[in-house]
């Protein structure tokens, strides 16, 4: 109809990349809501992912020129997240989900299946392995950020009567603090709590991203 065919060989290509890939970015994601205890991403990463894999499967159907191409994924470079923020490690994660789309998109007849899953095999794995190894022991712990107001506390000597004094204020037993700013003309500090989950008995402890 109308010149275009209603079915091709190529729609079982692309549902099969858009399966391995949907698999993977998953996978990807599901790591970062694990380690990072944070789903704020989840929509964004996939959706994100879904729409560059798409893409770029289109553009390697259609005669474009590269100037055009180059055009379409500058778009891309100006979009700014105006609500919050984005950290290193989410914008990390964003390389990854876009990066899985454009490798599982525009494969060709030169890359092999085993050599698409060995690639999205080494990401899951290294993603998992990664986030493992150098998570930071305060990744396993709740995080309160506090302005706390008793400067004779903050000091490194006085910090058992500081966590004993918190511990009565908060009713929470915190394992470590960290003092990130000290306002001497307002006598109060910017200070982290890190404490264990009181809600686990047997804790895999979280964090706040």
């Amino acid at each position: 109809m109308f010149d275009v065919p209603l079915y091709d060989d190529d729609f079982l290509k692309l549902a099969l990349r858009f399966t391995i890939n949907v698999v993977v970015v998953w996978s990807v994601v599901a790591c970062f809501n694990r380690y990072q205890k944070s789903r704020n991403y989840t929509f964004t990463f996939l959706m994100m992912n879904v729409m560059i894999f798409f893409i770029c499967f289109t553009l390697k159907k259609l005669d474009l020129g590269l100037g055009i191409a180059l055009g379409l994924f500058a778009i891309f470079a100006i979009i700014r997240f105006r609500t919050d923020a984005i950290g290193v490690k989410e914008m990390t994660y964003l390389f990854i989900v876009i990066g899985v789309a454009v490798i599982n998109s525009l494969s060709n007849k030169k890359t092999s299946y085993a050599e698409l899953a060995f690639t999205n095999a080494s990401i899951i794995g290294l993603t998992y392995l990664l986030e493992h190894l150098l998570r930071p022991k305060e990744a396993k712990l709740l995080k309160q950020d506090l302005v706390y107001d008793n400067l004779d506390l903050i000091s490194i000597n006085n910090r058992p009567q500081l966590l004993t004094d918190i511990e009565n204020r908060m009713g929470i037993t915190p394992t470590r603090v960290k003092v990130s700013k000290i306002d001497l003309q307002k006598g109060a500090a910017n200070i982290s709590v890190y404490y264990k989950d009181p809600t686990l008995k047997d804790p895999t402890l979280k964090t706040d991203s």
